[in-house]
């Protein structure tokens, strides 16, 4: 003979830990991309170091090699910037996707406790009415707020207002 308490425990942690793999599976994207990001951010350095190194060893006079880093800082300044917003991107999307994830996983979290009641409700004995309803009035709010309450939570949890990813 098998309960229903055995069996919803060994779902929520099945749930739980497919929620972890899915976060780590996340997390690892972000990794792996970073990783290519500043993996074609050295060669691109080198190749620009190979260069630079050959113009100025094939400087003729002082006059073209006093000039050579007055070019060579535009482009060093340029691509420091491209390679911040690339960061940020990235950076951006994973929290996107962390986000999300919370949200779904609080939403779920709500529609279970409202079953947990109801299931309560349903067996409760006689006379415990009064009791179900100042919880329910206690613990149940609008859809609306509910839904607006998971996304400030998600938001809070993922993002420190004003100071950039939390990541």
């Amino acid at each position: 003979m098998s309960t229903p308490i055995p069996e919803q425990s060994i779902s929520a942690q099945k749930a739980g830990m497919e929620r972890l793999l899915g976060l780590a599976t996340i997390a690892f994207e972000g990794i792996e991309k970073l990783a290519e990001l500043n993996l074609q951010a050295v060669k691109s350095t080198f190749a620009e170091n190979q260069e630079i190194l050959s113009k100025t060893l094939s400087a003729n006079n002082q006059q073209e090699w006093v000039a050579l880093p007055v070019h060579l800082t535009q482009p060093v300044a340029e691509k420091a910037a491209s390679y911040g917003r690339q960061v940020s991107e990235i950076l951006s999307s994973i929290q996107g996707e962390f986000s999300t994830a919370a949200q779904a996983h609080l939403q779920q979290c709500q529609r279970d406790a409202q079953e947990l009641f109801e299931n309560l409700a349903k067996n409760a004995p006689t006379g415990s009415e009064s009791v179900l309803a100042a919880w329910q009035s206690a613990f149940s709010t609008p859809a609306g707020a509910s839904d607006d309450t998971a996304k400030k939570s998600t938001k809070h949890l993922t993002h420190d207002e004003g100071a950039g990813p939390a990541l």
